[in-house]
């Protein structure tokens, strides 16, 4: 598709799911711009054409997909979330239009929900709380978190936040990313997110390191290199008393494997926020596997972060309105907002 020059009052699309963005209202009279207009996934073929910039408010639709084909004036599309696989379709990563997403706004609230997840796990808070259903006095020792080694698969601002608040509790982390290397600030060691034995550079790769790992924390965009990356060899690599923690994207973990491997109690237990399909169904094995912690996709999902994601978008449409840089421009051929 051939992107025309940016119109100097854009017109402004919001795909909505059931609810419109909080505070949208600050936009809808806006003079600067040349019209918002309101569209859920069905509505949204006809309301396309003539839009400029579309706000993907509808969080996991795939509706743009579809209806791309009148999308004859968009230059610019915002996603309100973090992830934008839903969006990486061949047409849109091949054109002009400009994709940005709401790097920043889920960073602490995740790495705060994965930390919850670690003491929980090590402090056997679970038997605790059945244990009070059932007036049942059992004493117990638990695990340490200070001296723990957390493996952090993703090296993005998301994984970082992670990073630092293990770290602030004494445990030893570490990640695999794209590119091995030495000295970094939040992770200290690097090694290349590969199961191959050996990395591009000869040194230690991400299947080398998991048997030493209490924690993988699986932080990664969902990308063709990412998905299914969690499958029978790397569960298999993980040592029977670690835990794996999701808070990416479901399909990066072969969802059958880990219920072999929870089941066998080859790994020790998941704390997981997505999944390969959602909602989950009542009927998956998940739900009750010994070890298994099951959350609704809402790991980032805190008091007042619909207003965080509103205002994001604000801030960025008032710099495309001033010709300004956007913020949070998405790689296209990655599939991530560069670090």
């Amino acid at each position: 598709m051939n992107s025309p020059v940016p119109h100097d009052r854009p017109r402004v699309l919001v795909l909505h799911g059931d609810d419109l963005p909080p505070g949208h209202e600050r936009m809808d009279d806006d003079p600067r711009l040349g019209g918002v207009v309101y569209a859920t996934a069905d509505e949204l073929p006809a309301r396309l054409p003539g839009a400029h910039v579309l706000l993907v408010w509808d969080l996991f639709t795939e509706a743009l997909a579809s209806a791309w084909s009148k999308a004859d004036s968009l230059d610019w599309v915002h996603a309100a979330t973090a992830g934008v696989d839903n969006l990486m379709f061949p047409e849109l990563v091949d054109s002009d239009v400009t994709v940005t997403n709401s790097r920043g706004v889920f960073d602490e609230p995740i790495a705060e929900y994965v930390l919850g997840q670690v003491i929980a796990f090590a402090k056997d808070f679970q038997r605790t709380w059945d244990h009070q259903r059932e007036h049942r006095w059992e004493h117990r020792e638990t695990e340490r978190v200070a001296g723990k080694r957390a493996l952090v698969v993703g090296t993005g601002p998301i994984g970082r936040q992670i990073a630092r608040k293990l770290t602030a509790v004494g445990m030893r982390v570490s990640a695999s990313g794209s590119r091995a290397r030495e000295g970094d600030p939040d992770f200290g060691t690097v090694v290349e997110s590969s199961l191959a034995e050996r990395g591009s550079d000869g040194g230690p790769t991400l299947v080398s390191v998991l048997p030493e790992a209490d924690y993988v924390v699986i932080a990664a965009p969902l990308t063709d290199a990412t998905r299914g990356l969690v499958d029978r060899r790397f569960l298999g690599s993980m040592k029977h008393t670690a835990r794996l923690i999701n808070v990416a994207r479901g399909p990066i973990v072969v969802q059958d494997d880990l219920v072999r491997a929870l089941d066998g109690g080859s790994i020790a237990g998941a704390a997981l926020d997505v999944f390969e399909n959602e909602p989950l169904k009542a009927i998956s094995p998940l739900w009750g596997l010994p070890g298994s912690v099951v959350s609704p996709h809402m790991a980032g999902d805190v008091v007042g972060w619909r207003d965080d994601l509103m205002d994001l978008f604000l801030d960025n449409l008032a710099r495309r309105l001033d010709g300004r840089e956007l913020l949070n421009v998405v790689d296209k051929s990655r599939g991530y907002v560069p670090g």
